[in-house]
């Protein structure tokens, strides 16, 4: 799913869990975090935001990129606010719980779509020889 910054930062790296989205979802299952092309700059200055670390200067802060790999758990429709989703859900929005999120060592740049989509196989390759590669080194160390 691709998710504009700082909003993909905060998964990534700071333990944002909640994604709000505009429409619920039947999936469940493993989602790669793309940071899409766009930019919500009014969120930078965000109290929650940086509190969770956002670093421009960060290499998950980059624009166009898979940084992290995520499982949507559940999804709270309560769109009244009635909810107990955490401070990082919006009233009004269909709360995406992610869990197990995994940043990246690095980005891989690679063109997203809006909503959830369907990575191509070369994409996903990637991720899995990344972290496979990035296990192997650290177990050799």
């Amino acid at each position: 799913m691709s998710v504009q910054q700082p909003w993909a930062f905060t998964i990534a790296r700071g333990g944002k869990t909640v994604s709000n989205q505009d429409m619920p979802t039947a999936y469940r299952g493993p989602l790669l975090i793309h940071a899409s092309m766009r930019v919500d700059l009014k969120a930078c200055d965000s109290p929650l935001v940086q509190a969770a670390g956002w670093d421009p200067r960060d290499p998950l802060a980059t624009i166009g990129a898979v940084i992290a790999v995520a499982e949507l758990a559940h999804v709270c429709s309560a769109g009244d606010g009635s909810c107990d989703c955490g401070p990082w859900a919006n009233p009004g929005s269909h709360h995406w719980h992610l869990t197990d999120v995994q940043a990246l060592p690095r980005p891989i740049v690679a063109v997203g779509h809006p909503g959830l989509w369907q990575p191509k196989t070369s994409l996903t390759s990637a991720v899995t020889t990344m972290f496979t590669t990035t296990a192997a080194l650290n177990n050799a160390t």
